[in-house]
């Protein structure tokens, strides 16, 4: 019994806490009802985080999709003409690595980044959710990466130790600028350790280049020369032995996958294609206020005629699956704003579809225990194995569907399957709902019938 008690104030927490994080930003409470008046100003909360150095600050709120709040859509074309025609596929898989990365950094949620390819017209599409400030956003990704490597600086009033390589509290997160930067680079490739067979970046200097880059390392021995691009570094490489000859190897705990990612990210800068703007628009929300007025009325309705059936068929277990369906819902909410989730009009379809699976999970429950009643067991009995049995049936579902999402969402961006924004949307909508449908329907549920259910 301490046990259930103990589940049910962790519920509880639970949901108040969701509540909180589910508040409207200036949301004005109005209420009147005789001398009682209330005129009140509630707003949600926020993340604000210190920690030493580490600051964390975002809002939360709900993010929409293009389709729902409206946005950028911008088309670049890349100029390939310096390029060579073995190199173009990869200079352009570079250049969509190096925008993205730079959306991410603008802090657009749920972007759609593509790349097009006719001829020898190779294009960038990339549209913007709630991005209004169309000239912000091109300065901000229509540039050419700019790469460059740094070398250590140590800290004012420190040396190098007498080997001339960094003491360990001599070695400091500022770098200088060394002169070598992406147009001494000729290109990056994934390559293998021949040795261990562990995957390996490796680098190839033209002429200047490679005398810049053996002087660097030649002063550089044991320290970090650090590789940035636009600003911001991606690897952080300690010198062993002077450089010569133009080639080198960046060894570290890679797998295929994290060297093809930084092999990628050197090219953005080896291979600088310039980009030119061909299109550039804003893009009015396509739904329409209207619409999305009447998508979320009808799920609403839907919501409310589940929660009525629930209650006249099954009574009060049926009122207990609705409490439940509530912080279900609390916890949803919540969890959109704090990943955060872009909702976009398929994004609720997914929604509404896991409230559906949701209730299912309680309905196959409740139809267990009344079996095992009319079989004469015991309420306490016929509970127990009521849940265990419908148990099997739920898991085996939702792990097909779950199978579903995974397919729908491509997290590995496998290119014979979707890769479009708005259906990956759906999917992890609807992957979220299922996982929190499994916790509300199992605990949950479970929790408030052996509590307060007595038959």
């Amino acid at each position: 019994m301490k046990n259930r008690k103990a589940t049910l104030t962790f519920i509880i927490i639970v949901a108040l806490a969701a509540a909180i994080v589910d508040l409207p930003k200036n949301f004005r409470l109005n209420f009147s009802f005789g001398p009682l008046k209330i005129n009140q100003l509630i707003s949600g909360p926020d993340i604000n985080l210190s920690l030493g150095t580490l600051k964390l600050r975002r809002e939360l709120d709900v993010k929409q999709g293009l389709d729902l709040a409206g946005g950028t859509h911008i088309v670049f074309q890349a100029q390939m003409e310096q390029i060579n025609k073995e190199d173009r596929d990869q200079a352009l898989a570079a250049l969509k690595d190096n925008i993205e990365r730079r959306v991410n950094l603008y802090g657009v949620a749920e972007p759609v980044i593509q790349t097009s390819k006719k001829g020898e017209d190779y294009r960038l599409i990339v549209e913007l959710a709630g991005v209004t400030d169309i000239n912000k956003a091109v300065d901000l990704i229509g540039q050419t990466a700019q790469l460059d490597f740094r070398e250590e600086a140590l800290p004012a009033g420190r040396q190098g130790s007498p080997s001339g390589t960094a003491s360990p509290s001599a070695i400091s997160l500022n770098f200088n600028p060394t002169g070598l930067t992406g147009k001494d680079l000729k290109r990056s490739q994934v390559e293998f350790d021949q040795n261990t067979g562990q995957p390996v970046v490796g680098l190839e200097f033209n002429g200047e280049g490679a005398k810049k880059f053996e002087e660097i390392t030649k002063k550089n021995i044991g320290k970090i020369v650090a590789i940035y691009l636009d600003q911001f570094p991606i690897s952080l490489p300690r010198v062993e032995e002077t450089i010569t000859g133009g080639r080198a190897i960046i060894r570290g705990e890679f797998d295929l996958e994290s060297a093809k990612k930084l092999s990628i990210q050197l090219n953005a800068g080896a291979l600088p294609a310039p980009i030119k703007i061909i299109e550039q628009r804003n893009v009015g929300a396509t739904l329409g206020a209207i619409s999305v007025e009447k998508s979320i009325r009808a799920g609403v309705i839907g919501l409310l005629l589940v929660i009525g059936f629930m209650a006249a068929y099954y009574g009060f277990l049926g009122i207990l699956a609705d409490v439940a369906l509530i912080i279900y819902g609390l916890l949803t909410l919540a969890l959109y704003k704090l990943i955060p989730v872009t909702l976009t009009l398929p994004g609720l379809a997914g929604f509404i579809l896991s409230v559906g699976m949701a209730v299912d999970a309680n309905i196959l429950i409740f139809e267990r225990i009344k079996e095992e009643r009319r079989a004469g067991k015991p309420l306490v009995v016929a509970m127990e194995l009521g849940f265990g049995r419908a148990w099997d049936s739920i898991r085996d579902a939702n792990i097909c569907t779950l199978i579903t999402c995974f397919i729908l969402f491509n997290p590995l961006d496998w290119g014979f399957l979707n890769i479009s924004g708005m259906v990956r949307g759906f999917a992890l909508t609807l992957a979220l709902g299922i996982a929190i449908s499994l916790f509300t329907g199992i605990v949950v549920t479970r929790t408030f019938i052996r509590i307060f259910y007595k038959g």
